[in-house]
This record gives structure tokens, C-alpha cells and sequence, in this order.
């Protein structure tokens, strides 16, 4: 069966999409890893239970799954309790643009128009949830000019509501292209180091930086980070079978690969390991909006499966949820964020294997790897990782990641995920990663991080070990990627259909592996609208009527004024509970940084502290040392200034 479908690699290489830094002689190669690996995880599962084929949920289930992934569960369940610890619905719909809030109605029309086909009641009627704007809606949330030099142009963007901004704040004019040779040395680097899962887990240490992959053309700098305005909001052109103006700048006549370099520090950029979990889970709410709404306007279609029903374990390692691996692991090192059993495998591979030809692809013995799995969840504790040889700990990984009960993309964008391969241009297919990769669950994050860093590494060996970006991605797909292999029965189209899943799944890896150091960094859009719907939260909690709040508004403007020329032009005051210098005020500059503050607190034998923006208009974000504290402070004037670790 392996010869055979090895043969059918060859022959329907002319049926596979065109890449034009990839020959036809590795591609075929790279298919042929492919293959191999299936085969491979064929024969560890044999004597094992089948899964049972997935099913498509029904309009109900899909359209009421996606409105609580949305943070809108009380639309469907008409539950109070819901938002005792979610933002009402009404907050976080005031937070959205037209085209997002068109996307929820859509969803909302079609639950309600279900459920009147079987006979059954809605909890709420539309027309109680989108009201029409009034004259304070405008106040609330206008459309503020754009600064950017890069921006595409305004009729792109004439819909679009996002948060009142300063309008003296502006933002350095950014180049349109950034060439090889105008690049820092190591541009990567900055985001990595900040990254506060470096000190818990050697896999997640300081990668090497872009530079280090086969240079595929010109890189571009990522400053579509930047913008104010929502991705959804710039690819209208698409809707109307034209090109868009990411699609025309970055790609220009031709479609060759594409290197993103990550944006400056200083830019006011955050990850997302840097927000508070009540700020992540409302960013959350707003990229699934956003990435679905983003979606249909490049006219893709996205149809969710029910997951398969797989045995979950409570002990062990394998087939064991990523959370309890996680919650038995931090009783022994409490700072852990990536299971440790998954940082141990990457170990061995990192200081034995990156050099050894055909790391991750060349299969170990099946015998070996099912008694080192007994072993390991017999005793995970006191197992002896000595006796691990480096072909054993690629085999035990690659399992690790397949027996997830839940996979590591996660059961509920698995689907989307696959959905990106029928968007045209790469920008947008990174784009669309990004906001999936802020969608999934913390450990997910954290452990996807930590795999993606290790198979940047391998690439970077790539002259010792032979493992091409191409050649990883084919062998990865298979394991991060539920394979559907029907057997050298099926049919031509069904095999041709199996080819291209395959060589799209490779490329969403490749993707992955490329532009990492972009996939958990939170675009300027996105926590604008956080804190605009953490602004509209407070004032709903304080139970003020839109008319006493316009009174007090226009009766407050004044001491409000001269509550900030009180701080004098841009004074702090910064807290440092933990130091001997309890608080200091700060005057702030156009330069002066989150590191030139925590400087002034430092001390001998202190572990490394930052600089954190808590209140106002976030519950709590940590600081980038390369963070221009200026822009933080126009943006969110209330906000306290707290140093901690």
C-alpha cells in the first residue's frame, strides 16, 4: 500500500499547486516524507480502536456553539447568570464595527429562523439586541483618521467604528518594504526575549531569528500589525472579484513566498502572554468575531464537524487532556506553562538531534515506542530518560501530540484552520493564523510556541540534517492534522483529494514555522477594541443612563482637563510595593521606555521586574522594556503604573 501510494506521489505531482521556491524533484521527496509518515502511524495503530467518523452538527448546533464562543451564550440561553462573569451582550456589540455586528446578526437570523422551523421559541429577537445607532453612538466610538503611511486607502474603511483616539498622537511613518540588507541583525530577537515563558522552559529560549531560514525573496515588514481598522475592513475588494490593497502591496505581479519581519517593541505592540485572563478572554470573544467576518468577506466557508469521541485518561502521559498534564506539573514547578514530559522530548531532540540526518522523519522501532509509552505512564515521575535515544523521543513526540484528546489546534478550529487553504493570498493567510492562534486555549498556545521554536531549530540545521521547512511541514502535517488516509482502494479523485490535504496542511505548517514570532502578537485593532469594551463595561456597571452620563460628561470636562494638566504634561507615578522605593513620579518623554522606568527601581539579587499598566481602560497588561510609555499614556490617561515580576 506505502509503494503504491508512494507511485501515486509522482505521477500527480502536475496536479499539486505550483511553489515556486520548491522544485517538482523535493516536492516529490517531501511527499514521499509525507506518505512515510502516514504509514507509519498506521502501523503503531494497528490492534487499536477506529475513530468514528465525524459528523456535521446542524444549523442550531453550529449557530449556538459560535454565538458562546462569541461571548454571546445569553442570546441563546437567555441565562442572567451568563453575565455574572462574561460582558452583556449589548457591551461587547457596542465594541464591534458594522461589518462584525453584520456578521453576529447573520448568525443570530439563523438561529432564530431554525429554531421557528422546528417549532420553537428564540430567547431573543434580533430586533431587541441591534437597536438602531443614536447621536451618542457616534460619541461613543468614531472613526478616527489614520496615520499611517501604509494604510490602504480611506474608501476601505468608510464603515469602520473603532475607539476615540488623540488626535495629536501620531505615529512614525513606516517604509512600505524593508530589504535584507536595512534589517537589524537579529530582528526577531526583541520578541523573543520578552517572552516570559523563557524562564520556565529551555525549549521556549531565544530562537533563532528569521534570518536564519533559506532566504525565499524580499521580506516585509509586518506593519499591517498596526492599524487601527479590523482585517475584515480592508479586503472589501476581494467581495467584488478585485484585489486588495495588502494583496497588491506585499505581493505585487507575482505570488512568491512571502518573510514577514516582526514590527519594534516601541510600536506599543503587546503578546499575548503580556494581557490578564479577563483581558485575553475578551479578546478572544472579539477575534472570533473578527476572524469569521474576515473569512466571509474573502468569500471563504467554514463547516464545523462534532468531535470524535475519544477515551479521555486522568493518569499518565498519553491521551491525557493538556490541562491536567499542566495542573500535575505546576505542583511540583508552579511557574511551568508547557507540560513537562513535552519539554523533556524537546530536549533530548534539541541536544542530540538537530544534527542527525532525517531528525523527526526517519521512524523508530514500533515495538520500542509502545513499551517506552507503557513506561512512561506507568511511571512518568521516576522514568529514566537516559535510555531515550534521540529516534525514540521524535517517535514518543510526534505520539504525544496525536493521542491529545483534545488536538493541539483544538477540536473547534481544526476545521477553520483547513478552511485558510482556500484563501488566495499568503498576507491574509497569515493574518487569519494570527487570529486563530489567539483563539486557542493557554497551553495550547504556550505548547504550539514551544514546538513551533523547536522545528525553527531544525530548519535552521537544515545542512546537517537534511530537513528542509518543506520536508518538516510533510512530516508534521500527519500529527497535527487529523489524517484521513482511505486505503489504496479508493478512487482516483479520492486520492487526488488526499494529495491536496496533505500539501495544504504542509503549508499552513510551513506558514506556522515562517512567521511564529507574528502569531502571538496582538494586532493595534484588536486591544482597541478590548479596552473599548472594558470602557463601556465600567460605565454599564455603574448603572448610568446614556442622558445622566452625557450630563456628567459635559460637567466633569472641565476638572477632568485639569485633573491630567494636574500630572503636569505627562507625569506617572509609578508603585513598587515589593521595593524600598514604595512610589516615585515620573516625568514622561517622547523616548523614555518601560525599561528606563524599571531601571530606577533596580536593585542587586531582584529577579527581573516589569513595568505593568493596570486599570483605566485594561485590567492589566505588562509593558515591552522597549515600550514608548507616552503612547500608553495617551491612550490610557487613568491607567496605574505597578512594577512587579
Amino acid at each position: 500500500m506505502l509503494l503504491e501510494m508512494l507511485s501515486s506521489s509522482s505521477t500527480t505531482s502536475s496536479m499539486l499547486p505550483s511553489h515556486d521556491t520548491v522544485t517538482s524533484d523535493r516536492r516529490c521527496v517531501a511527499m514521499e516524507t509525507y506518505w512515510r509518515e502516514v504509514h507509519s502511524i498506521e502501523e503503531e495503530k494497528e490492534g487499536e480502536e477506529e475513530e468514528e467518523e465525524r459528523k456535521s452538527m446542524d444549523e442550531v448546533e453550529l449557530e449556538e456553539a459560535w454565538l458562546t464562543e462569541a461571548g454571546l451564550s445569553s442570546l441563546v440561553t437567555g441565562s442572567v447568570a451568563a453575565e455574572e462573569t462574561l460582558p452583556p451582550a449589548e457591551v461587547l456589540l457596542s465594541t464591534l464595527t458594522r461589518q462584525q455586528v453584520t456578521t453576529v446578526r447573520r448568525r443570530l437570523d439563523n438561529y432564530n429562523e431554525t429554531l421557528k422551523k422546528r417549532n420553537r421559541q428564540p430567547i431573543r429577537d434580533v430586533r431587541d439586541v441591534f437597536t438602531e445607532p443614536d447621536d451618542d453612538s457616534a460619541d461613543r466610538c468614531p472613526s478616527p483618521p489614520s496615520h499611517h503611511a501604509e494604510s490602504p486607502p480611506s474608501h476601505h474603511h468608510t464603515t469602520t467604528k473603532t475607539i476615540r483616539r488623540n488626535a495629536h498622537r501620531v505615529r512614525p511613518t513606516l517604509p512600505m518594504f524593508v530589504y535584507e540588507d536595512q534589517l537589524p541583525e537579529h530582528p526577531s530577537s526583541p520578541t523573543n526575549t520578552h517572552s516570559p515563558t523563557n524562564t520556565h522552559s529551555p525549549t521556549l529560549t531565544p530562537s533563532p531569528p528569521h534570518t536564519h531560514l533559506p532566504p525565499t525573496g524580499r521580506l516585509r515588514r509586518a506593519d499591517w500589525l498596526l492599524r487601527d481598522t479590523p482585517y475584515s475592513e480592508g479586503v472589501s475588494e476581494h467581495k467584488r472579484g478585485g484585489t486588495c490593497w495588502d494583496c497588491l502591496r506585499f505581493h505585487g505581479d507575482n505570488n512568491s513566498e512571502l518573510q514577514f519581519v516582526p514590527v519594534s517593541p516601541s510600536e506599543g505592540l503587546t503578546c499575548a502572554d503580556d494581557l490578564s485572563s479577563c483581558d485575553l478572554t475578551r479578546l478572544g470573544f472579539i477575534s472570533h468575531i473578527e476572524v469569521s467576518t474576515f473569512l466571509l468577506a474573502l468569500g471563504v466557508q467554514t463547516k464545523r464537524t462534532r468531535p470524535p469521541r475519544r477515551r479521555t485518561r486522568d493518569s499518565g502521559v498519553f491521551g491525557v487532556p493538556l490541562n491536567s498534564l499542566l495542573e500535575n506539573d505546576k505542583k511540583k514547578f508552579p511557574g511551568v506553562k508547557v507540560p513537562v514530559v513535552f519539554q523533556k522530548l524537546l530536549c533530548i531532540l534539541e541536544q542530540t538531534g538537530l544534527q542527525t540526518e532525517g531528525i523527526l522523519r526517519v521512524p523508530g522501532s514500533a515495538a520500542r515506542l509502545k513499551y517506552l509509552r507503557r513506561e512512561l505512564d506507568r511511571c512518568s515521575g521516576a522514568f529514566d530518560w537516559s535510555a531515550v535515544r534521540q529516534v525514540d523521543a521524535a517517535g514518543l513526540l510526534k505520539l504525544f501530540i496525536r493521542e491529545l484528546p483534545t488536538p493541539l489546534l483544538t477540536h473547534t478550529h481544526l476545521s477553520t484552520y483547513r478552511s485558510l487553504l482556500g484563501v488566495s493570498s499568503e498576507v491574509h493567510q497569515v493574518q487569519a493564523l494570527q487570529l486563530l492562534s489567539l483563539l486557542l486555549p493557554e497551553v495550547h498556545r504556550d505548547t504550539l510556541r514551544a514546538l513551533l521554536v523547536f522545528l525553527r531549530k531544525v530548519v535552521f540545521h537544515q545542512d546537517q540534517n537534511r530537513m528542509s521547512v518543506w520536508n518538516v511541514s510533510m512530516v508534521m502535517a500527519p500529527n497535527l492534522f487529523t489524517c484521513c488516509h482511505r486505503g489504496n482502494k479508493s478512487s482516483i479523485a479520492k486520492q487526488r483529494e488526499e494529495m491536496e490535504e496533505a500539501v495544504g496542511a504542509a503549508r499552513l505548517i510551513r506558514l506556522m514555522i515562517t512567521h511564529q514570532d507574528l502569531l502571538w502578537t496582538v494586532p493595534t485593532f484588536l486591544l482597541l477594541q478590548v479596552r473599548h469594551m472594558n470602557q463601556v463595561s465600567n460605565q454599564k456597571q455603574l448603572g448610568l443612563s446614556r442622558t445622566t452620563r452625557r450630563l456628567l460628561r459635559r460637567r466633569n470636562d472641565k476638572n477632568d482637563r485639569n485633573q491630567v494638566t494636574e500630572l503636569c504634561e505627562g507625569v506617572i507615578r509609578v508603585q513598587a510595593p515589593r521595593h524600598t522605593k514604595v512610589s516615585m513620579a515620573i516625568q514622561l518623554d517622547e523616548q523614555m521606555t518601560a525599561r528606563d522606568v524599571t531601571s530606577r527601581f533596580e536593585c542587586e539579587d531582584t529577579p527581573v521586574q516589569h513595568l505593568y499598566e493596570v486599570g483605566g481602560n485594561i485590567c492589566e497588561r505588562r509593558l515591552h522594556p522597549d515600550c514608548l510609555l507616552l503612547d500608553v499614556y495617551r491612550v490610557n490617561p487613568h491607567c496605574d503604573w505597578l512594577i512587579k515580576p
